[in-house]
């Protein structure tokens, strides 16, 4: 397959029947109402170690040292509790956590590591492209698993819907264990058939002690780095796609973490739940969790969401933190399409006194979207919320860091398509440390973004705002 026929990136991208198929089958799910308590109890923070929960004493000094380190805020009291209690998943210890920009550094960190395995390669991602780096990547995997590493993968129905089912052959042959999550095709769906729910992940854990997680696919799309001038994507132009041709001949922005440590055991645990949910075979025995060691300083949450849930974690948790922020707020999104909730809490904090800045697309693979959400922004630039566009690239990447402590990077964009109706994947880590470098990519980012204004954007086209209000209509199945 090459790059001109790959399948969409977002399910309203499929042909219109399928969308009527869908809009037959959507519930009336909604999103949960975060009270800033949740009546929950007031207890201190657990944080948990390589060999199991640490004491009060431990967990209170790991506290107070990354409190000390960074201005002092409520985000590492009032409101972490609350998120334990929301997410279910403790607070780690003991990780290193290493910031990768755009496809070119994962990629490489990625492969030097699957190379390294030596008893187990758990793979999970929306979208595996029968492109140059898909192949490279398959061969990676052919090669571990020939040598005698275990290679279970997990790959996306609609994400993955243009690459032929030969693309996944030879790994089977092999001895890998290859798992289709939702297939579109009802006859071979493994339980409730639900084509609307789809496994947005982006992860690969290397021997249960090192995970790879963010936004970025196995795609070509990413081959060229944000920085560098012009992505290798191409596409067949058909009528009113001329616009589409321009959007493919940008580089794709995108953030990726590589976790190393304790914190690891979580995801490793999160893959292999969905697995099950799956109804996928019985996976090979293996060391999926071995003894950890400390391996850095970070102390991270790992959370997954799955529309199965009651609630999305990663949106409870994301609520809360905004409503618990202090001084700032710097969100990255490539989708950004928000709920009343979620856009009451950016419009609360601006009015607060808190600097609310949102980095955020100005060209899109996805141009429904991207009107969708535009018909929000007056709301928020009333508010005092400062929106930028990234110019030059596709943005992609989904992160925030907030008070400078509270750092979040993962699959989950700020749309409802995320929180309602996809498995999705995110690490939050605590510390002014990796806090600090989260700033300074957005800054970078910043720098290469125009920001709006609230009365030029007021005096936009009636078309635009026409256009704007009728993608919104469909905000719920975006």
């Amino acid at each position: 397959m090459t790059p001109a026929t790959r399948p969409p990136w977002r399910l309203h991208r499929l042909p219109w029947l399928w969308l009527c198929v869908l809009l037959l089958l959507a519930g009336c799910a909604g999103l949960p109402t975060i009270v800033p308590d949740m009546a929950v109890p007031r207890r201190p923070v657990q944080i948990a170690g390589a060999n199991g929960p640490l004491s009060r004493a431990q967990s209170q000094a790991i506290l107070e040292r990354l409190k000390s380190s960074g201005t002092p805020t409520d985000v590492l009291g009032r409101h972490l509790a609350l998120e334990e209690a929301l997410v279910g998943t403790p607070l780690v210890a003991g990780n290193r956590v290493q910031l990768l920009q755009d496809g070119p550094a994962t990629y490489e960190a990625m492969f030097t590591a699957m190379r390294a395995a030596r008893d187990h390669l758990n793979v999970e991602f929306y979208i595996l492209e029968d492109d140059e780096v898909g192949q490279r990547f398959r061969a990676l995997l052919l090669e571990r698993q020939r040598a005698g590493v275990q290679v279970n993968l997990l790959y996306d129905g609609v994400g993955s819907l243009g690459t032929p089912k030969e693309f996944f052959d030879p790994l089977r042959e092999a001895g890998a264990q290859v798992l289709e999550f939702n297939p579109v095709n009802p006859l071979k769906a493994r339980r409730g058939w639900n084509v609307n729910q789809r496994d947005h992940r982006k992860l690969v854990v290397v021997d249960g002690r090192t995970a790879f997680l963010g936004g970025i696919n196995i795609s070509s799309v990413y081959s060229s780095g944000s920085l560098s001038g012009g992505g290798s994507r191409g596409r067949a132009v058909r009528k009113e796609q001329q616009r589409q041709r321009d959007v493919n001949a940008l580089p794709w922005r995108d953030t990726q973490v590589q976790i190393d440590g304790p914190v690891v055991a979580e995801y490793q645990r999160l893959f292999l739940q969905t697995w099950a949910a799956q109804h996928g075979p019985e996976l090979p025995a293996r060391d999926y969790f071995p003894a950890q060691q400390p391996q850095g300083s970070e102390v991270v949450r790992a959370i997954g969401s799955a529309p199965d849930e009651p609630y999305s974690f990663i949106y409870a948790t994301l609520i809360s933190a905004l409503r618990s922020a202090e001084s700032e707020i710097l969100i990255t999104t490539a989708y950004f399409v928000p709920d009343p909730q979620l856009l009451e809490a950016l419009q609360e904090a601006a009015r607060r006194g808190v600097k609310v800045q949102i980095l955020l697309p100005s060209r899109s693979d996805s141009a429904f979207v991207l009107a969708a959400g535009r018909a929000s922004y007056q709301a928020l630039l009333d508010a005092g919320v400062e929106l930028y566009e990234r110019q030059q690239a596709l943005l992609h990447a989904k992160t925030a860091v907030i008070d400078g402590v509270w750092s979040t990077v993962g699959s989950t964009n700020l749309d409802w398509r995320s929180f309602l109706h996809n498995q999705e994947l995110n690490a939050v880590v605590l510390g002014a440390t990796f806090g600090a470098r989260m700033r300074e990519v957005f800054s970078r980012d910043l720098a290469a973004s125009r920001r709006l204004d609230a009365e030029e954007w007021k005096r936009r086209p009636l078309s635009e705002r026409l256009k704007e209000q009728a993608a919104k209509v469909w905000a719920w199945w975006l």
